[in-house]
């Protein structure tokens, strides 16, 4: 297996938009454009204690959004929920929170909200603890993957929403699909191409799913692709850039689909910074044929064919 050294040059700097706020999260939609989380930074007295235990805790989010052209930003404000995660959902934006908790009796917090782009919200609905990644689709079909939490329970979570590993929803939060054939014990990664076609990999058995010919029929196809613990995957249906799984931070794989159902060995890719430096992303999005960093206050986008 040989090695691949791709130097990357930012494609946007932020730090305009950064003062008093963090990267919560940096995401690719399905229109092409990036979609940037921020929450504003959680005072802590010198002792180190969250000064917000103190305090009736809410927070301020900002979401950038951009394509080629100018950045775009959304601040929404007074909230009292943590949200993780932003994707377009057709003229809105929906924000979810990996993690909400079941209170018995029917009572739960709605960890998604969906805000216009004066950052007024729209509505709120539940989808589960333990969420590991969403993606939506185009046509406003919202995915989501659980990890071994939201698999199995916590949070007071008895029966919990994730326990099929992925599940697709509709736009107000009405299941469409859930897995029945994998088995997943966590939701290791998800790439969500179009919408008949949404891969992803699962633990316990490392293998790569796909399911296709969109929800009314769908078909669920697998290979192996011999890598463990790969955190995330980019394809352009023949080429697949994973993340170099378990102890290999930095490390990625490209490898391409020779066989049916069977990938190739492969090659070792390494990413540099515009310094020369080996990259240390922050954050990590893949979708479609693309992989979204953000390392400081710059991101970076590669895609599998600038690798070939």
């Amino acid at each position: 297996m040989f090695n691949q050294t791709v130097t990357l040059q930012p494609l946007a700097d932020i730090s305009a938009y950064t003062e008093g706020f963090e990267i919560v999260s940096a995401q690719i939609g399905s229109d092409g454009c990036m979609y940037v989380l921020l929450i504003n930074q959680i005072p802590v007295q010198k002792r180190g204690r969250s000064e917000s235990k103190d305090l009736k805790k809410t927070f301020t989010y900002k979401v950038l959004y951009f394509d080629d052209q100018d950045i775009e930003e959304v601040v929404i404000a007074d909230q009292h929920f943590k949200y993780h995660y932003v994707q377009p959902l057709h003229r809105h934006l929906l924000l979810v929170g990996a993690r909400c908790a079941y209170y018995g009796d029917g009572k739960y917090e709605m960890n998604v909200k969906v805000c216009d782009y004066e950052g007024n919200t729209i509505r709120e609905f539940l989808l589960g603890d333990g969420i590991q990644s969403v993606q939506v689709t185009e046509q406003g079909t919202i995915w989501t993957s659980y990890f071994d939490e939201g698999v199995f329970g916590n949070n007071g979570w008895g029966e919990p929403i994730g326990a099929p590993g992925l599940v697709a929803w509709d736009e107000n939060g009405n299941k469409r699909y859930e897995d029945q054939v994998s088995n997943i014990a966590d939701c290791y990664a998800l790439n969500v191409v179009k919408e008949e076609e949404v891969w992803f990999y699962y633990y316990t058995d490392f293998l790569l799913g796909c399911v296709s010919g969109g929800l009314e029929q769908p078909k669920v196809t697998f290979m192996n692709p011999e890598i463990s613990g790969s955190s995330g995957f980019c394809t352009d249906g023949y080429h697949f850039l994973f993340d170099g799984g378990y102890g290999k931070s930095g490390d990625f794989i490209l490898k391409k689909n020779e066989k049916p159902e069977r990938l190739s060995t492969g090659h070792k890719v390494h990413f540099l910074n515009e310094k020369g430096e080996p990259l240390a992303p922050l954050t990590q999005d893949f979708r479609e044929n693309r992989v979204l960093f953000s390392e400081g206050h710059f991101l970076y986008l590669v895609a599998i064919e600038d690798l070939l």
